[in-house]
């Protein structure tokens, strides 16, 4: 059972890098469209979106490993829903379809992407949560 966690530990981590890699090119893409965020729009994105899931990946390889399961999974459901919102459903400027000029793909393929990467965080999230529980037991 210890390969399968480590197994679970390094899946983790490699969904928690490219998540924090399409957060910082989605950013760039955010910046270059001259899309804003509230101030606290951009509290959020920082703690919960950027800080949160790397806090989790370095948790989970400490004694810690449930907690940081747990922070992953809710840390990648509330980056899902924040950007489910402003992406595709809020009538904002950080809507999809109000975004325009040459970062226009680039921020819809990265919101696109980021939305996939958080659902597979929240399930590896919760997988490990459930593992680990498993092993302590």
């Amino acid at each position: 059972m210890k390969a399968g966690i480590r197994t679970i530990r390094f899946l983790s981590l490699g969904v928690i890098l490219a998540h924090l890699a399409i957060s910082t090119i989605h950013g760039m893409a955010h910046q270059g469209a001259m899309v804003t965020l509230t101030t606290l729009g951009s509290v959020y994105v920082l703690v919960v979106i950027m800080v949160a899931p790397l806090v989790a990946g370095g948790l989970l390889f400490t004694r810690w490993a449930r907690i940081g399961a747990l922070i992953l999974a809710l840390s990648m459901l509330g980056s899902f829903v924040f950007g489910g919102w402003y992406h595709f459903l809020s009538a904002t400027n950080d809507h999809i379809s109000q975004v325009h000029g040459p970062w226009r793909s680039t921020f819809i393929g990265t919101a696109i992407v980021l939305a996939v990467s958080e659902i597979v965080g929240v399930m590896i999230g919760i997988f490990a949560f459930r593992a680990i529980q498993d092993t302590a037991d």
